[in-house]
Parts: C-alpha cells; structure tokens; sequence
C-alpha cells in the first residue's frame, strides 16, 4: 500500500510554481500511478489565477476551498467548495479566485493519450 499525505516532507519537497499565479505539490505521479499522471494539490491567492492554457491530457479540477470563477473552453461558471470540473483533452481552461481567502483545489490529470509512461 502507498500512503501519501499533503504533511508528508516528500509531498512537501516536489512544490512548484502552478500557472503563474498558484502553487501545487505532487501528491502522486506515474512512479505510484498506473492509469493516471498524477494527483497535485495546489493553491491559489486571493485575487490570482491559474493562468488559461490548454493540456495534452484529460484533468479534474475539483475545489476544496475558497470561490472562484472557471473558464473550460468558452464557458465560464462560479466554482466553490465540493465541484468538480471535467477539462476534456485540450480544451483551454483558467481559473481565477474570486473570493477573499485561499482558494485549494486537487488536480487529477490522466496519461496523454499515445505517449508511453515515464519509469
């Protein structure tokens, strides 16, 4: 059994800046994952945004705190505590936090379609 923890130093150490304007921490990647890319957790100030961009693969935004304002494609809808947004292959997508607190969010990404998996 894996047991990963966002507390867990190794969870900690794998920080990265997330889109220009988060952070986010590799909680799982393909060395623990065999039908996924990862599991990320990440972090976004008051005010700042995820930047729009477009993924080679499928992801799942899924908000544990804070409010903000998704945009998938052409659409554009107030997200908060408990959604989940499906971003089809890609498909462009930014998220903006529109609330006065930091907004969290897990990312789920699965394996660009064609490319093998990394060892």
């Amino acid at each position: 059994m894996i047991l990963r923890n966002l507390s867990h130093p190794e969870v900690k150490a794998t920080r990265y800046r997330a889109h220009e304007g988060g952070t986010a921490h590799m909680v799982l990647d393909t060395r623990h994952l065999q039908t996924l890319m990862f599991l990320a957790q990440a972090s976004v100030p008051p005010g700042q945004r995820l930047s729009g961009h477009v993924d080679p693969m499928e992801e799942i935004y899924m908000i544990q705190t804070g409010h903000g304002l998704m945009q998938v494609g052409e659409e554009m809808q107030e997200v908060g505590p408990g959604d989940a947004i499906p971003i089809p292959i890609g498909q462009f997508h930014e998220l903006t936090n529109t609330s006065q607190e930091e907004l969290t969010l897990f990312v789920v990404a699965g394996l660009i379609p064609g490319r093998n998996r990394q060892p």
